[in-house]
């Protein structure tokens, strides 16, 4: 992608009303645009970073038996109503009067959540112990009204949500597929250079079990952890008990976290609440034991953002990276010279499968450059009238404060680890 044709432009102003380091740098950098409070437009280059991530997140579920689908945003009215969820305070409520013959007015929530939706569904298809078990996700766009939506893409009205959803005959096969989402998610977050601590919290109006979180320790997180510097140990603070931290002198610390993800034992509600249930093995007719878990991709973008800066701006990690590479040329006084040798490398990188934004604009070095720092692309390469007297390159990594000069040859070598 040349700069010069990108839809978005980098600004050099803050947003009075953006306080969160995420908000403030995808805006800036021409990641996102805020439309209405809690509601962004992700502009071409922030998409390509959700699509990374959710590339990620899909290879990992799919390794786990998750078969992908999409469900409908627009639920109607019964559907809430048979779960007893039609009066949340955070579902989006409209209705639409049909005019013609009936009359009739048809309500509607907009999804926030889709337990209601997928157990309908799986009334159709899950009727003995030989159908199970089974478990679907989906990635679609989400609603919740949240009144004071805050954080940029941390806490939204609106927002992309990785929902997976598991079917079973008994506990013990929920909690041994429970188990394996939390590995998948630990391999998710990992690839997405995340630190996430599996931390432990209740389980709400769905179970007297624990349930757990995935907490990213950073300030601009909602939610307290108590977390041992030494072992495993987490636990959200409103469970907290000290008594529970045993086999291990480290230390208890609390901290700001950004939840990232949940993993969910929703029991026999839903499927009470639908008639979702099963023959099992001896003929009796029992509630299918359900699970449910949560990843947010444009939360999980807007903490990569948020934990990945300095004061110049982003600095992605290289698995979620709008492109790896960042190319200037630096014209001066042989600008025709700088801008050939900088086009036959962007076509080069290109045909070698690299991923790569030209900056090819009539701008100065230091408006190029400091555009670099804010967009934060991992690898800046750069042409200028020094490299080409010396028959160099320059190469910088985002994440390092020296650059280094380099032929050709041994720079996609680098590029192409």
């Amino acid at each position: 992608m040349k700069q010069s044709q990108l839809f978005s432009k980098s600004s050099k102003k803050l947003s009075e009303a953006e306080a969160s380091k995420n908000a403030q740098f995808l805006i800036r950098g021409g990641f996102i645009d805020k439309s209405s409070a809690g509601v962004y437009t992700l502009l071409p280059m922030g998409l390509r970073v959700l699509e990374k991530i959710n590339a990620i997140i899909r290879e990992e579920i799919n390794a786990i038996g998750g078969q992908e689908l999409l469900m409908p945003t627009l639920i109607q009215k019964k559907y809430w109503e048979k779960a007893g969820r039609w009066d949340v305070d955070v579902i989006f409520k409209t209705s639409s009067s049909i005019t013609k013959e009936d009359k009739q007015d048809f309500e509607y929530g907009l999804g926030w959540t889709h337990e209601e939706v997928i157990t309908a569904i799986a009334t159709r298809f899950i009727n003995s112990y030989k159908d199970l078990p089974k478990s679907v996700y989906q990635i679609q766009t989400k609603f919740r009204a949240e009144a004071r939506p805050q954080g940029g893409l941390l806490r939204g009205r609106e927002f992309s949500m990785k929902d997976l959803y598991s079917f079973h005959e008994s506990k013990k096969d929920l909690n041994e597929y429970y188990e394996k989402v939390i590995d998948a998610y630990h391999k998710i977050f990992k690839r997405l250079s995340l630190k996430a601590l599996l931390t432990e919290t209740g389980g709400g109006a769905f179970t007297t079990e624990r349930t757990h979180e995935f907490q990213v320790l950073n300030p601009a997180g909602e939610d307290t952890v108590f977390y041992c510097s030494k072992c495993n140990f987490c636990q959200n603070q409103e469970i907290y008990d000290p008594k529970e931290h045993k086999n291990c002198n480290g230390q208890i610390e609390s901290a700001r976290a950004i939840e990232v993800g949940n993993v969910f034992r929703l029991g026999t509600k839903f499927s009470e609440a639908y008639s979702l249930n099963f023959l099992n093995k001896q003929g009796e007719r029992k509630p299918v034991i359900m699970g449910s878990y949560g990843i947010g991709p444009t939360r999980v973008l807007g903490t990569i953002a948020e934990v990945f800066n300095d004061e110049y701006g982003l600095i992605w990690p290289d698995a979620v990276a709008p492109f790896n590479v960042h190319l200037i040329g630096l014209t001066g006084k042989n600008s025709e010279k700088i801008e050939k040798a900088a086009e036959s490398l962007y076509e080069k990188l290109i045909s070698l499968g690299i991923e790569v934004l030209y900056d090819n604009r009539d701008l100065s070095a230091g408006e190029k450059l400091n555009d670099a720092d804010l967009i934060g692309i991992p690898n800046r390469v750069v042409i200028s009238e020094k490299t080409l007297s010396k028959n160099k390159l320059e190469i910088k990594k985002r994440n390092e404060k020296g650059s280094k000069l380099v032929d050709e040859k041994e720079l996609l070598a680098m590029l192409k680890k």
